[in-house]
């Protein structure tokens, strides 16, 4: 378990509050990764994903299942690491200063809940290893959606 991932189980294991969890995942995950410039979550309501607790600029309310990172990654029910965000097809561009982006699905109850997504201006940001990582948080996060 790496530091920001025992922090993160810290921070939520015994906060009954889902909007909190959310809240301080997407800040702490801010605050303590190298390079990133957006931080937070996209909830499923509707069959669209709509923005939750973030970090960062001003971003996109809606995406449709299917469309940009957070949308693709959705649709195909796994995680998404996007070396060049500009390259990739039908990038949905809330900040034009990020560069690459990675996307988790949550799961909660058998289904799609929502993404974790986390952008960085630095190309290549996000490693196989980040992948990891980032599917570990993930499992957290899961853990507390389930609880509610």
């Amino acid at each position: 378990m790496n530091g920001i991932e025992a922090e993160l189980k810290a921070l939520t294991e015994n906060v009954p509050h889902l909007i909190a969890n959310l809240a301080n995942s997407a800040a702490l995950l801010f605050e303590k990764l190298e390079n990133v410039n957006w931080a937070g979550f996209y909830i499923m309501k509707d069959g669209r994903l709509v923005l939750g607790p973030f970090c960062g600029k001003p971003a996109c309310i809606e995406i449709p299942v299917g469309k940009g990172v957070c949308g693709s990654a959705v649709s195909q029910d796994r995680v998404l690491a996007v070396a060049d965000v500009h390259s990739f097809a039908g990038h949905i561009a809330c900040d034009g200063a990020s560069r690459s982006e990675i996307v988790v699905p949550l799961h909660a109850h058998g289904k799609i809940w929502g993404v974790l997504d986390v952008d960085s201006p630095v190309e290549n940001r996000f490693t196989d290893e980040s992948v990891s990582e980032f599917l570990a948080y993930g499992r957290i996060i899961e853990s507390f959606i389930a609880r509610g």
